[in-house]
């Protein structure tokens, strides 16, 4: 049986939530994007967040291709969208109102490793880290074997279009703006395209429901 997922958003600034996700982290359905994390923190000397082990893993249907990791990955260690940020709070309110369930989503980041200094605000990525971060897409997608559907939020994101069309031209990708307070905020036109690129998400999992790979989850 999956453990409760939390009613609301920033539950990991919770030590207790924390301390209960963390202790996840080996279930099957995450451990080989745990070994794909450590393998590129290894080769680029930079942290790499895990996955939420309470979102899809290996058998996430849906990939949701965020930017960078933020400031939050240094108090938490996941990409999560219960970290205590206004993405990804957002992030939690734009999925739930989709009806998109967790056991479905992977989130994950163009960009996998940290780009900034602990304690450093975060910043935009450089081109060289764009294209260094382009080859990462392959083994990804390579432990995704249900993948119906991908998201790209933000410009970043966005570029890697052409990359995972070729890879997985069978999967259909929507692009949505970044789910950032500092975009969402800009005007009522941002939200509204995040929540259409969502619902068309949403129908398509629909559409295509029962493919999945059976991997337990965590109990």
């Amino acid at each position: 049986m999956r453990p409760p997922e939390p009613d609301y958003p920033k539950s990991l600034a919770d030590p207790a939530v924390l301390a209960a996700r963390r202790a996840l982290r080996g279930a099957a359905h995450v451990a080989p994007l745990r070994a794909l994390a450590d393998a590129i923190a290894a080769e680029t000397g930079a942290p790499v967040p895990d996955a939420d082990p309470l979102d899809g893993g290996v058998g996430a249907r849906l990939l949701l291709l965020l930017e960078t990791p933020g400031p939050a990955i240094f108090r938490t260690g996941f990409v999560s969208q219960d970290n205590a940020t206004g993405t990804a709070a957002n992030l939690f309110r734009f999925l739930r109102e989709a009806g998109i369930a967790r056991r479905d989503t992977l989130i994950w980041n163009a960009i996998p490793w940290v780009i900034h200094a602990e304690g450093a605000l975060n910043r935009a990525p450089r081109r060289s880290e764009v294209r260094a971060a382009s080859p990462r897409l392959a083994p990804l997608l390579a432990l995704l074997p249900n993948l119906a559907v991908v998201v790209l939020a933000g410009r970043v994101a966005g570029e890697a279009r052409t990359a995972l069309a070729t890879l997985r031209p069978d999967v259909p990708i929507i692009g949505v703006p970044h789910p950032s307070p500092t975009y969402v905020c800009t005007s009522p036109q941002v939200p509204a395209r995040i929540r259409a690129g969502l619902h068309e998400a949403a129908v398509i999992l629909r559409t295509r429901a029962g493919h999945t790979s059976g991997l337990d989850r965590p109990a």
